[in-house]
């Protein structure tokens, strides 16, 4: 088998490509502009052509590499085959693989997106040495990618780990983007905190800083760190959600560890003491011993994952 590995993380805006070796040291990275026209059909051969340029100027062989592994925003299952197609890159249902070796003679598997980056936390990120965990990525939705005994768990239709849409709110009045009322997303995700934010501000009159600017998720825990009242109680309503979901999570799958990353979690060690009340409440006492962790990579942990179905 060959000593290097191509991680690829196809987004909305860039695909994200990184060389990485037996090691899992990422020796070279870079991005390429993630052409949606056209039913997205140019972005596999763009990918290879980007590789086999990369290779050329590292003197690498076919018999170098390991293989390809890439992440995509859609549900993949265990073939390499986008089951329900990608909406925002144009993608209907296609096996990727398939259409990849086409352009480029090394092995390739895909993967959905979060369950690549989720697979790089465990690899060299907050999950490492670690192989049942949990990586839980708050931006601007709540994603999840569930590693079970160092596999993916990607489901019958590589659905598996859509920890956003786990329902947590009976009383919701507003649709989530999936249209059910009362999931997770609309109140542990960076757009959720905004709205319990506003939720809040609007009961009554109690300064905070955050009535002055705009709103966002990064403002309330800015405020949490000043010891602004009013952004401790929004903090406190999207732990107790969080936490909540993550006791659902952990009663069915037993993970060692949850590793939070995404764009909220950037304001750091501060979030996970808002977590950690409601899970400890209300997770199944056996699997009361599971850890809560930060990620480490960054928007680098789908390269990490994707590589690492070859690597690792």
């Amino acid at each position: 088998m060959g000593r290097y590995a191509f991680g690829v993380d196809v987004g909305g805006t860039t695909v994200k490509m990184g060389l990485f070796d037996g090691e899992g040291c990422v020796l070279d990275k870079w991005e390429i502009p993630t052409v949606k026209e056209n039913e997205g059909v140019s972005i596999l051969p763009d990918v290879a052509e980007s590789i086999l340029g990369k290779m050329k100027e590292k003197d690498l062989h076919e018999d170098d590499l390991a293989g390809i592994g890439i992440g995509v925003p859609g549900a993949v299952d265990s073939e390499g085959t986008l089951t329900g197609g990608a909406v925002n890159i144009g993608w209907k249902p296609f096996n990727i693989p398939k259409v990849l070796s086409a352009y480029i003679n090394i092995p390739v598997k895909a993967v959905n997106d979060a369950n690549a980056a989720a697979f790089g936390e465990m690899w060299q990120g907050g999950g490492k040495g670690y192989s049942n965990m949990v990586a839980v990525t708050l931006g601007t939705g709540v994603g999840g990618g569930i590693i079970v005994n160092g596999g993916i768990l990607t489901g019958a239709t590589g659905a598996g780990g859509e920890i956003g849409h786990i329902h947590i709110e009976d009383n919701e009045t507003e649709e989530c983007g999936c249209k059910n009322k009362g999931c997770l997303e609309q109140y542990a995700s960076a757009t959720g905190i905004v709205r319990l934010a506003g939720r809040r501000l609007a009961q009554d009159d109690t300064p905070s800083s955050l009535r002055e600017g705009k709103l966002s998720a990064k403002a309330v825990f800015d405020a949490v760190k000043e010891g602004d009242a009013v952004a401790i109680q929004i903090a406190e309503r999207f732990g107790y959600y969080l936490g909540k979901g993550l006791a659902i999570v952990a009663g069915v799958v037993n993970p060692e560890v949850f590793v939070i990353g995404g764009g909220v979690s950037k304001a750091g060690e501060i979030l996970l003491g808002f977590i950690e009340p409601s899970l400890r409440k209300y997770v199944f006492p056996p699997c009361r011993e599971v850890k809560l962790k930060l990620a480490k990579l960054g928007n680098d942990a789908g390269i990490y994952g994707a590589a690492g179905l070859f690597l690792r």
